[in-house]
């Protein structure tokens, strides 16, 4: 599978991103929750991959906290991540998330936290284990952190708070 480019988010992308993450999804509820994000300015960085000029997939990162009291610790929160089923299966996904996970880097984010399959994001180093202490509202296999900065994680806990298009 050859993806011919990864790339921001740009203003005309909306409508494709919404066809494609509907269609990924098989119904709405993805596709509204990115524009309550965009709504609610609670997007660090969203990512289109593109084939022979058509959206194939898109991965959207936003804010969140951990709080402890009054101790609030950013993290981002990776949702949603969709491929078009006409691509699944074929790498556009992984690198999405690796292209969005290198920008967060160099954009010195830290922690992220995916709530996914206990089998697929393992391999881009998230962890249930890295997210034992922190407290949320899903299964703990599927609820899972990374550190992208070595220690990030350590000494923290308390409960995760997603922006308020998560309605959670």
């Amino acid at each position: 599978m050859s993806v011919t480019g990864i790339r921001a988010e740009q203003p005309g992308d909306p409508g494709s991103i919404r066809s494609l993450v509907t269609a990924a999804f098989g119904r709405p509820d993805e596709a509204d929750l990115i524009e309550a994000l965009h709504a609610e300015q609670a997007v660090l960085a969203s990512f289109v991959a593109s084939q022979a000029g058509t959206l194939t997939g898109h991965v959207l990162f936003s804010r969140m906290f951990i709080e402890d009291g009054a101790i609030r610790i950013p993290a981002v929160a990776l949702a949603p991540m969709a491929v078009h089923p006409a691509h699944q299966r074929k790498g556009v996904g992984g690198q999405l998330v690796r292209h969005g996970l290198d920008w967060l880097r160099e954009h010195g984010e830290s922690i992220v936290i995916v709530l996914g399959h206990p089998s697929y994001y393992p391999r881009f180093g998230f962890s249930s284990l890295a997210a034992e202490a922190i407290e949320s509202p899903f299964r703990k296999e599927a609820f899972m952190a990374l550190e992208l900065v070595p220690g990030a994680l350590r000494g923290v806990s308390g409960r995760v708070r997603y922006a308020r298009a998560f309605r959670l």
